[in-house]
């Protein structure tokens, strides 16, 4: 699935991931390929992204997700 994980300031982050691993404003939750769609405010906290056996966090301070035909988008109020 495509992640873009994005800032007002720049585009952090575009590529193809495996899962992706949030900070939700409820609790932490993990997005896998064909995932239903859907809108999330997020919160503080490390966003992780996984690519093969490899991951990797961006530490992102809050912000909204939209998640619609395996495209994953992140708009992060700041990354850390």
């Amino acid at each position: 699935m495509l992640l873009e994980i994005i800032t007002p300031e720049q585009n952090v982050f575009q590529g193809e991931v495996d899962a992706v691993f949030l900070p939700g404003k409820v609790g932490r939750f993990e997005l896998l390929k064909d995932h239903a769609p859907m809108v999330s405010t997020l919160k503080d906290g490390a966003l992780v992204y996984a690519i093969g056996n490899k991951k990797e966090s961006i530490e992102i301070g809050g912000g909204v997700l939209q998640v619609i035909n395996n495209k994953v988008l992140v708009l992060a109020e700041t990354v850390i």
